[in-house]
């Protein structure tokens, strides 16, 4: 699920409500459209009538699609065709002319309201058999008569601060769930940023959930307490665990604190939907996110020889991309050169497989490897342990980073001394240990043993 709203290929329509047992079809996006506007209001309406009418059926599909209203709750389409429910849909029946050549022209354009990204759920009714807080369809016609242009129309309605975003991207939509499980030692990502920050806005309406100080896309102690606080209020299993059902859980009541799928919604901005982490690595990336993925890149190489050796400089380059493509192809994957969610995944799956058999002549080096998940706060074990000998033989001969206790056990003070190297490296001080950090590390402690 794109972080700002494109318009999709395809859309899912459960042909009844929603708990019937009634069959699902998949069609194109704008055939959908053209289908509800010949099914609920009239060719022979003036066309500025006619186009208030598409817009507002447009947004009120694509709220449902942005917010996976209905995969959150576990049904596996993205609107129904109940009146009760959503908007009208008979399959197989006849489009107008006009009103098809209208949607064919518009139907990437959709409404918002003030500073919101989301799709505007754009209520209406017909206005004459049935009234509602929003758009009256019979109302549009009154309006259009007096000279009223279509932006004016919505705005009668749904007020003044509305805006009509224009030639919006068309392209398949994925569903919003990573793919993988979110846990503790998951490597920190835009996922996991996106959690925290659902979590820490439930918040203000279940305040037993406890605060996440940063959302910062590490899957720290803080988020698993807060996570499975959630879990122990909606009756999930209790784990630390951010799999599908939790997932769509946070967001079901994400959407429902922030009140999207309303006519009368506080609403997403897009300082609450920025990326800090990139939605896909390519030719032309730099950066620590590509450092990172070259490191995983450069293990697996080196035990396939039908995946080239890279150099791990942060520059996707010629050299990255072949490399990639390799893997992709080694791996059954899209070959496309480019790192997206499944190439990701698949990569951290291919590492920590490969370290986990590693031959016997490798044995001896294991411990100076990077186990394959972020350590951070709360974490324990022998990878901690591993990790703060490192760290300590490196506080006892550079006084930058502060001496601490190998207990296996990842503390105040252990993040404390992970930031100061962190700090000596160039890389951001956010106390976790990923990949770039690790390395860094071990460099630091091979010269001072």
């Amino acid at each position: 699920m794109p972080v700002t709203p494109v318009i999709p290929d395809y859309i899912t329509v459960h042909l009844g409500p929603p708990n019937s047992n009634a069959p699902n079809v998949r069609v194109p996006f704008t055939e959908y459209i053209k289908n509800v506007a010949s099914s609920e209001i009239y060719p022979t309406w003036p066309e500025d009538a006619i186009r208030a009418n598409i817009y507002a059926q447009i947004s009120f599909a694509l709220n449902r699609i942005f917010t996976e209203y209905y995969r959150s709750r576990g049904y596996n389409f993205d609107i129904t065709n109940s009146t009760a429910y959503d908007q009208a849909y008979i399959d197989g029946r006849d489009i107008y002319s006009n009103i098809s050549r209208i949607v064919d022209e518009i139907f990437n354009n959709y409404v918002t309201k003030g500073n919101q990204v989301q799709p505007y759920f754009t209520e209406y009714c017909d206005g004459r058999n049935v009234t509602c807080r929003g758009l009256s369809q019979w109302g549009t016609v009154t309006l259009a008569n007096q000279g009223k242009t279509p932006y004016q129309i919505l705005q009668n309605y749904y007020g003044n601060d509305i805006n009509i975003v224009r030639n919006a991207p068309v392209r398949n939509i994925r569903e919003s769930y990573p793919g993988i499980p979110l846990r503790l030692g998951v490597f920190s990502n835009e996922d996991v940023r996106t959690i925290q920050r659902q979590l820490n806005r439930i918040r203000q309406n279940y305040p037993s959930i406890p605060p996440i100080p940063e959302a910062n896309g590490v899957f720290d102690a803080a988020t698993r307490a807060a996570v499975m606080q959630f879990q122990r209020i909606f009756n999930l299993q209790v784990d630390g665990i951010v799999g599908k059902a939790t997932w769509y859980k946070i967001k079901q009541i994400y959407n429902a604190v922030k009140k999207v799928s309303e006519l009368y919604s506080e609403g997403i901005t897009i300082s609450e939907i920025e990326r800090i982490f990139s939605e896909v690595l390519k030719r032309g990336s730099r950066g620590n996110e590509v450092k990172a993925m070259q490191y995983f890149l450069a293990f697996v190489a080196y035990f396939n020889d039908r995946i080239p050796n890279i150099a791990v400089d942060g520059i996707f380059g010629p050299a990255t991309e072949a490399a990639v493509r390799a893997f992709q192809r080694e791996y059954g994957l899209t070959v496309d050169g480019i790192v997206g969610r499944n190439t990701w995944n698949a990569l951290l799956d291919a590492y920590y497989s490969t370290l986990n058999s590693l031959p016997d002549e490798f044995r001896s080096y294991s411990s100076f490897l990077y186990p394959g998940y972020t350590l951070t706060t709360g974490a324990s074990g022998n990878a901690v342990t591993q990790l703060q000998t490192f760290l300590r033989v490196i506080a006892q001969n550079n006084n930058a980073v502060p001496l601490i206790t190998v207990d296996g056990i990842f503390g105040d003070k252990t993040k404390a001394a992970v930031s100061a190297v962190q700090k000596l490296a160039g890389l951001p001080q956010n106390g976790a240990v990923g990949p770039l950090t690790w390395n860094a590390i071990v460099n630091l402690y091979n010269e001072y043993r």
